[in-house]
This record gives C-alpha cells, sequence and structure tokens, in this order.
C-alpha cells in the first residue's frame, strides 16, 4: 500500500471506530508499518485539515471528529458519466459552472481504477450541440444565491432598452431560454427577464427580503415544476 492509499485508509479506519480511539501501534500493525510511519502520516493528515486528535492514557489513541469528515465517494465509471452527460445539459444555466467544479470534485475523490475507466467510457460518448444557447451572466447567477439587488439594462422584445432594479427571486427554466424571477421595482411587480436579453447588470449592497410564491407566477400551477434533490 502506498503512502497516499494508507493516509486515505487511516482516516477510514479511525472514521469505522469514532468516537473510540486507535492507537499508533494498532495502526502500526493494521497497515503492516512502524509506529513511527504511523506518527508522521496522522502528522500530515492534521496538517491538511483532517480533525484527529490524539486521546492521552493507557487506553488513549487517535481519534477522528467523524462528523466532519466523509465517506469515500463510491460512484461507478457509469455513474460519474451519467453526471457528465447531465451536466453537459446545464451549459447556459446558472449552474453550469458550479456543475464542472462539482464533477472534478467528484472523479479527484475516485479511486484511481475507477477515474480511468470513466475517462474511458466518457470517450466513447458522443453529444451534438451545446445545450440552451441562452448564456445567464455571472453576476446575475451570484446575486440570486447571495439575495442581492440587481440594476439591469434589459432590452424587450422589440429591442427597447430600459434601465431598472430588481429583487432576484430564482428562475424559470426551459429547453431553450432561462429567466429571472425577479421583483421589478419600475413596474411594482412580479417579471420574468431572459437572460440574453440583459445587457447589462450591477449588484447592489441592498439584500433581498421578499420571498417568491407560486401564486405568484401568472402561469398554471400544473407547467411548473420545482426543483427537487431528492
Amino acid at each position: 500500500m502506498n503512502r497516499t492509499d494508507r493516509l486515505y485508509a487511516l482516516v477510514e479506519e479511525l472514521r469505522a471506530v469514532s468516537p473510540r480511539p486507535r492507537s499508533a501501534r494498532w495502526l502500526a500493525g493494521r497497515f503492516e508499518v512502524s509506529t513511527r510511519t504511523i506518527e508522521r502520516d496522522i502528522s500530515a493528515l492534521q496538517g491538511s485539515g483532517v480533525p484527529i486528535w490524539a486521546e492521552p492514557g493507557r487506553t488513549g489513541g487517535y481519534v477522528v471528529d467523524r462528523a466532519h469528515t466523509l465517506p469515500p465517494v463510491n460512484l461507478t465509471a457509469a455513474e460519474a458519466v451519467a453526471m457528465a452527460v447531465a451536466l453537459h445539459r446545464l451549459g447556459g444555466t446558472p449552474f453550469a459552472g458550479a456543475g464542472a467544479t462539482a464533477l472534478r470534485k467528484l472523479l479527484a475523490v475516485m479511486p484511481a481504477a475507477d477515474a480511468a475507466e470513466a475517462h474511458r467510457l466518457a470517450g466513447r460518448v458522443h453529444l451534438i450541440g451545446d445545450g440552451p444557447a441562452t448564456p445567464v451572466p455571472a453576476v446575475v447567477a451570484d446575486a440570486v444565491s447571495a439575495r442581492r439587488v440587481l440594476r439591469l439594462t434589459y432590452a424587450d422584445r422589440a429591442g427597447t432598452a430600459s434601465a431598472r432594479e430588481v429583487e432576484p427571486l430564482g428562475y424559470l427554466g426551459n429547453p431553450r431560454h432561462w429567466y429571472l424571477l425577479a421583483w421589478c421595482r419600475l413596474r411594482d411587480g412580479l417579471r420574468c427577464f431572459r437572460t440574453d436579453r440583459i445587457l447589462g447588470v450591477e449588484a447592489l449592497p441592498e439584500v433581498v427580503t421578499r420571498e417568491l410564491r407560486l401564486d405568484d407566477l401568472d402561469i398554471p400551477h400544473e407547467r411548473v415544476r420545482a426543483l427537487s434533490l431528492v
């Protein structure tokens, strides 16, 4: 077992028995290395931010904070590629960048052999087109997450531009376009702003306190589906 694999296995061993401790001698026997090697490994893990501490005494040893460490990510190659295909469809949405980052993080913690197989499988998948064509400006996406008021320059269907302050409340999306749902202070009402018609945008310091209600949408409820993480 190389050192990287041993460090990972050490954390998992400590997680499995937490909050009970494991002594350096026990861990040395488990991983067939010296106690000095275990002590160096534990020090390296602590230095990288893993919450491990030593409990003194005859029955003491090393303990990891289970609540602040994660179990291994056991994605199969097919599951990783399925996520990549789904994320491809996020192109142009407010979450395209975050989705790509999440996939890279998942691939980074997959076992090397599984990650390599995922890359091989992905190489056999070919997609046509780049997903939705309408981009969502990064300032808009950040403002929805941070609940910040925006100052927009927006072009209507006829191309006429107007400036207004809006309170971002959420998004409405379909396969072709994404819309910013916001309370328009100019019109004193809820409006949908197609993101590719936003000509200019500036985030203001003011925090949005208003909440989006489904009843505020002038759309039949049966046509609107809220996103769920379950």
